[in-house]
């Protein structure tokens, strides 16, 4: 069994108040726990409008396949028009 964890920190430029902002949080990560199957959260940058810091985590039973859906995630959210990836840092256990 492999675990990926990763860390992403997003700019939202269209986020012109906190309510604004978590719309958007809400809503991409609803699409990745549906699309994906991955466990995902707001870890950071709770209250600023225009940043979100988000923790995810992938199981699967090789470190190939934990690898591929942390790719297709990172693939899925660049073409997300509402946000920007800024940083991102991957583990894997």
């Amino acid at each position: 069994m492999r675990v990926a964890i990763c860390l992403m920190e997003l700019y939202i430029p269209g986020a012109t108040s906190l309510k604004a902002k978590r719309q958007v949080t809400k809503s991409l990560t609803q699409r990745l726990r549906n699309k994906f199957n991955v466990s995902v959260t707001e870890t950071g940058d709770q209250d600023l409008w225009q940043r979100v810091e988000l923790g995810m985590a992938v199981v699967c039973h090789n470190g190939a396949g934990a690898d591929s859906v942390m790719e297709k995630i990172f693939d899925y959210i660049e073409l997300d028009s509402s946000v920007d990836i800024i940083s991102s840092r991957v583990e894997n256990y």
